[in-house]
């Protein structure tokens, strides 16, 4: 959510005519995040989120938005996009595709206790569950194929040991698509980036999941593994914290019901979450665009991560 292109009052007075939102107040850029441009908006209706996309295309987007649009008409706490007179949600500002999405209540939880877990694993096995009917199906643009074809471009940057983990692993991941487990796995849409930052609470109150645009379908149990990679770990040392994960996990467990293939792929899964995020993280780092408001990640974090994964004991999914 860094800003690459930047908007003004200016350029919101003539274009908010579209819309049933008022006349724009205020707008400012959100510096967290490094994909998009994102602003907070005021109108005199009140308080919403604008974004313009850098990567993704007019013909991508209607599966991330529109599944959002379908999570909120099934009562999954995520922001709802607005509308324009004529009922459209994706629009054009800049020469770019946008959008504009209600804004959730609260704010980003980053020192989770186990509470705020089992809030989170009961509302993504809600979401999941809400999600089997969406009709437009995306795959996940980070997957698999993203993982091989950005492997050789940020190797170079690496010291070797890197490498060689980085290697490993991504032949360990092809090896687990190939396998009959990997064929039972549940699947669907998938959000795909369910960090502390993409919740919101207000106290021990979920109150939304937003920032959808790495979504796409995939397994479900992929994504649980993203979420407790970031939710349920000592940030220093990428240690799983028992507490966090049983809350998140059992809670998850009592909404839908992990299955047998989910239970056999999941320190797999782990992995391949943690991985997905050391790639993406070492391309930010090292091949960073320019933007007016940029803060890319630290690529070690996940890389830390990834040797805990594969190291040491994870707890059981049930």
């Amino acid at each position: 959510m860094a800003v690459f292109t930047p908007v003004s009052l200016d350029d919101l007075t003539d274009w908010l005519t579209q819309f049933s939102l008022g006349k724009p107040l205020a707008v400012k850029g959100i510096s967290s995040g490094i994909e998009n441009s994102n602003f907070f908006l005021t109108t005199e209706t009140g308080e919403y989120v604008l974004t313009i996309f850098e990567k993704l295309t007019f013909e991508q987007l209607p599966f991330y938005l529109e599944l959002m649009r379908h999570l909120a008409d099934r009562k999954v706490l995520v922001p709802a996009p607005v509308a324009n007179k004529n009922g459209d949600i994706l629009h054009a500002l800049h020469g770019k595709p946008a959008a504009i999405v209600s804004k959730l209540e609260g704010s980003s939880q980053l020192d989770p206790q186990p509470v705020h877990c089992a809030a989170v694993g009961a509302m993504l096995a809600k979401m999941h569950l809400a999600g089997q009917d969406f009709p437009i199906q995306q795959p996940n643009l980070r997957g698999l194929d993203w993982w091989r074809e950005t492997t050789p471009v940020v190797l170079p940057y690496i010291p070797e040991d890197a490498q060689h983990l980085l290697r490993a692993e991504i032949h360990t991941q092809e090896a687990f698509a190939a396998s009959a487990i990997s064929h039972q796995l549940p699947r669907g849409p998938v959000h795909a980036d369910l960090f502390r930052n993409n919740v919101m609470f207000v106290g021990e109150r979920l109150t939304g999941f937003f920032d959808f645009y790495f979504a796409g379908c995939d397994t479900w149990i992929f994504d649980v593994a993203v979420t407790v990679n970031d939710w349920c770990i000592n940030l220093q040392t990428g240690e799983l914290d028992e507490a966090r994960v049983r809350a998140l996990l059992d809670a998850y467990h009592a909404v839908r019901h992990f299955t047998p293939a989910e239970k056999a792929a999941w320190r797999p899964m782990l992995q391949a979450g943690a991985l997905r995020f050391w790639l993406s993280r070492l391309y930010d780092f090292y091949l960073p665009r320019e933007a007016e408001m940029l803060t890319p990640h630290d690529p070690t974090h996940f890389e830390r991560i990834l040797r805990e994964r594969i190291n040491k004991p994870v707890p059981d999914l049930f």
